[in-house]
């Protein structure tokens, strides 16, 4: 936040978002509680509506946004946009003074215009201005402060509907947090451009389907994707559903809706902050899993509250607090929230981490036109539930339900997310890692990590302390268990046999490793080839020696202690056999300096390893 590139980025995203959710309640409260209609539609179809009308412009010219985004220096863009967003917001003050309903739903379209312009700048640049290791920081940071501003906007924008003098204070304040973005934008300097050779098409269709293709390259990307655009669909029907929810069903007036909304604000922004802590400084999509559990948890909890009080007058928060029915439904409501900024922060991360830097901005746009695309689908499914009569609460439940069998499927299918939460477990958790040298680790270029085999989760605890993802050497037999095979293929382990086994397996192993080394990977290698039988380290084989013969990079010894004796290592009987006689125990993971090629031999590197037993 010192970094004046940063906060201006930050600022100037903040009173963006700040001014759309103001203008967005004051214009949906409005519309709730002056029972307004639009072409037939009563108030509740109207609010669901005006979700879809802000969300199409994201699905229909996002990726020409990409495209302009790659194309042409960001910082530049961002100050065009700024100036545009002014202009919409003195057109939508026009329809303020009408009072033309119809009129501002044109106007919020514009206003989805803008922010599907600003989507791929705002994430596309974040990598310009934060380190590799930062990106999970400077989206969380970025995160906090977008739902931070949907707070205060929020709020603002509630409490000016409910003033008698709404239109004058509507129109002032999006003026004027409209300029106050434009001035934060002035303190951006430039960022290096993308591709400027790219050709902008202004037809939506064949620049769509170009840009999620280039998302479905790379399947983690796109797995990303879906996840947040999920998020964005759970969204979309909360935070639609929230203003007739609170009328019609808790007999709530307008504070009572502004303060269940800043319960989800705040939530997102704690959520985000406590996913960066979480994260230990590196992309940590182990979270993602938590995430969707707890917001399915919470979400649930609400099918079984019920009002205790008289719905038939309209009654302010402070008379909702009195009852401990509101006050759980309160929680509830930030429970939601901060586990969805568990699931969503990552994905962003990791996103922006695996995007080439040339096509980074048109990502953004391919998840954007998703995230459009669901949130469309949204409005359409709760304008429907609301036409075959579901209650307030069959709704909540059902999206609840929904996301549990989505999570499943998704965690199935794509064993990534679950095998980085089952790491992440272990090693905060279950282990409670104690973690010492992590700095000895290169943060870029080829390296071996050479370790200690006590475990058959040693592999998962080491992935989950490093910043870095390894790629690790495993016997090819492991590869064989069904389930395990498919968490090793995400997880791009190398299968390795013995040279007496099955040369063609050992030799395409070697290939393997030599070519993760020269795109700069990290391998993790167990040269004892075996799990210890009895508690003591083994001697470490000699085909470390041959993979550095061929690439010749620096060696860092790691141990690992504390795991002799657990569930998972051979003592008292084959692992996973026995009861386990304890859980949350010390575990510590012994990281040494760097050793160079030229040194590293498979007994140098055996005494290291021994030298940081416990």
């Amino acid at each position: 936040m010192m970094e004046k590139n940063f906060w201006s980025l930050f600022w100037t995203q903040f009173f963006g978002a700040l001014n759309d959710n103001y203008i967005k309640n004051a214009l949906v409260i409005l519309i709730t509680f002056r029972n307004a209609q639009v072409l037939g539609l009563d108030a509740a179809s109207i609010v669901a509506l005006s979700g879809g009308i802000f969300i199409l412009p994201f699905f229909l010219f996002s990726a020409t946004a990409g495209q302009l985004a790659d194309k042409y220096e960001k910082t530049q863009l961002i100050k065009y946009i700024k100036i545009a967003e002014i202009v919409i917001m003195a057109v939508a003050a026009i329809g303020f003074i009408l009072n033309s309903w119809g009129f501002l739903l044109i106007t919020l379209f514009l206003m989805g215009l803008q922010s599907s312009f600003f989507g791929p700048i705002k994430y596309g640049i974040i990598p310009n201005l934060v380190s590799r290791q930062e990106l999970t920081r400077g989206n969380a940071y970025v995160e906090m402060g977008t739902f931070l501003a949907i707070l205060i906007g929020t709020i603002l924008g509630g409490l000016s509907a409910a003033s008698s003098s709404a239109t004058a204070l509507v129109i002032v304040g999006i003026l004027g947090f409209a300029i106050v973005g434009f001035v934060t934008s002035l303190f951006l300097d430039k960022v290096p451009v993308g591709d400027a050779n790219i050709r902008v098409e202004f037809n939506p269709v064949t620049p769509t389907v170009r840009i999620l293709k280039y998302a479905l390259l790379n399947r983690s990307i796109f797995n990303s994707i879906l996840g947040i655009s999920w998020f964005w669909f759970l969204g979309a029907i909360i935070l639609s559903i929230l203003p007739t929810y609170v009328k019609s069903f808790l007999g709530g007036d307008e504070t009572v809706v502004t303060t269940l909304l800043a319960m989800f604000t705040v939530g997102i922004g704690v959520g985000s902050v406590l996913c960066e802590k979480l994260s230990f400084e590196r992309v940590e999509i182990g979270l993602v899993p938590i995430g969707s559990l707890g917001m399915s948890l919470f979400l649930a909890d609400l099918y079984f509250l019920s009002p205790t009080w008289s719905t038939e007058l309209l009654l302010p928060i402070n008379e909702m607090l009195k009852h401990g029915v509101f006050l759980r439904l309160l929680v509830d409501f930030l429970g939601f929230s901060i586990f969805g900024g568990f699931f969503i922060v990552p994905l962003y991360a990791l996103v922006q981490e695996r995007s080439p830097a040339d096509k980074i901005s048109r990502i953004i746009a391919a998840n954007n036109i998703v995230n459009a695309f669901m949130m469309v689908i949204a409005a359409g499914l709760l304008m429907g539930m609301y036409q075959i009569g579901l209650t307030f609460p069959q709704i909540l439940l059902s999206v609840a339900v929904v996301n549990l069998l989505v999570a499943v499927y998704i965690y199935t299918i794509v064993p990534e997310f679950a095998l980085r939460f089952i790491s992440w477990m272990l090693v905060n958790v279950i282990y409670r890692l104690k973690i010492q040298g992590l700095e000895n680790i290169p943060r870029e270029g080829p390296v071996i990590l050479a370790c200690n085999h006590v475990t058959y989760i040693d592999w998962l605890i080491v992935a989950g302390a490093c910043k870095r993802p390894p790629r690790f050497v495993m016997y090819y037999k492991f590869g064989n268990i069904p389930i395990i095979k498919k968490m090793m293929k995400q997880a791009k382990v190398i299968l390795i046999a013995g040279k007496n086994e099955d040369p063609k397996i050992l030799n395409r192993a070697y290939e393997k490793i030599s070519n993760e080394l020269k795109n700069g990977e990290v391998i993790c290698l167990f040269p004892e080839g075996e799990l210890t039988h009895n508690g003591e380290m083994g001697a470490f084989r000699p085909g470390i020696e041959r993979i550095l013969e061929r690439d010749p990079v620096p060696v860092v010894p790691i141990t690992l202690n504390g795991l002799w004796g657990s569930f998972f290592s051979r003592k008292g009987g084959v692992p996973f056999t026995k009861v386990p006689k304890r859980f949350w125990s010390r575990v510590s993971l012994v990281i040494g300096r760097p050793v160079a090629p030229e040194s590293a031999t498979a007994e140098s590197l055996e005494k290291l390893v021994k030298s940081q037993l416990d």
